[in-house]
């Protein structure tokens, strides 16, 4: 019997985090280490988020710099992960009848490649990226992972890549060891209470969380690749938290494993 692979959100912070030998990596580096060696990954982003559905096909996925005002060296990293076009037609075919486009131009953003050049050092693994549709609403993305559950029995790691807490308007820039903002320890508290409760309406109902959400996840962008997460998880399936913290004291880096 094959063993079904865990699924994995990554709280992915700066994009300094591909560089930096921090808490932060160390635990990614241990995830690799200790994690089933996946078949392929197929990565749901914050950095990739358009008005629709689409996988990435490229056999040779670039690696993208989608950031500015960092040191050059951070634009030097390349991550030269093979992609999978057969899991992207599984995909496509999973998602039916929602169009999917096949995008041959797209390749790994950094909410992708900076945990995996840490995880995945070798790029051995084929990775795919799914974009996330800004036009849709929460329970749409819940959906989705739950259609993308049987990838985990097929060897695919599902990942998530945002942060539950993301609001980079307070954050404090070239402040290291700020306390993190009372509101997202909050709201990340509640995500934790709900996910452990497997209470998944709660995570898609999360803006009735109110002033505690619209500090936290101002746009939905990082914290939708969560929903996937969720929803690729079985009843009753185990979770746990294998990284925890704040940056900047609102950007949380928290990661949520099932399985």
């Amino acid at each position: 019997m094959k063993q079904t692979m865990p699924a994995l959100f990554v709280g992915h912070g700066s994009p300094m985090n591909a560089l930096d030998n921090s808490d932060y990596s160390r635990a990614w580096e241990q995830l690799g280490r200790t994690l089933p060696k996946p078949k392929a990954i197929l990565s749901v982003s914050a950095h990739w988020y358009l008005a629709g559905t689409a996988v990435t096909v490229s056999a040779k996925p670039r690696t993208i710099h989608d950031f500015g005002g960092f040191p050059e060296e951070l634009y030097r990293v390349s991550y030269p992960a093979q992609g999978d076009r057969l899991l992207a037609e599984r995909v496509r075919e999973l998602l039916a009848p929602i169009p999917v486009a096949a995008d041959p131009d797209m390749g790994l953003d950094h909410g992708t490649w900076t945990f995996l050049l840490h995880a995945y050092p070798h790029a051995d693994v084929p990775v795919i990226q799914l974009s996330i549709d800004e036009s849709q609403p929460p329970e749409f993305h819940y959906d989705l992972g739950r259609r993308l559950a049987p990838l985990r029995s097929e060897g695919v790691l599902i990942m998530g890549s945002g942060g539950v807490v993301h609001n980079l308007g307070a954050y404090a820039w070239g402040r290291p060891g700020v306390r993190p903002f009372k509101e997202g320890v909050r709201f990340e508290d509640r995500v934790r209470e709900l996910l452990q409760d497997g209470n998944d309406q709660g995570l898609v109902e999360y803006e009735a969380l109110g002033r505690d959400a619209q500090f936290s996840a101002p746009t939905p962008d990082h914290y939708l690749p969560l929903l996937y997460v969720a929803g690729a998880r079985s009843k009753g399936e185990g979770i746990s938290f294998p990284v925890t913290g704040f940056d900047g004291g609102a950007v949380s880096m928290l990661s949520v494993l099932v399985g």
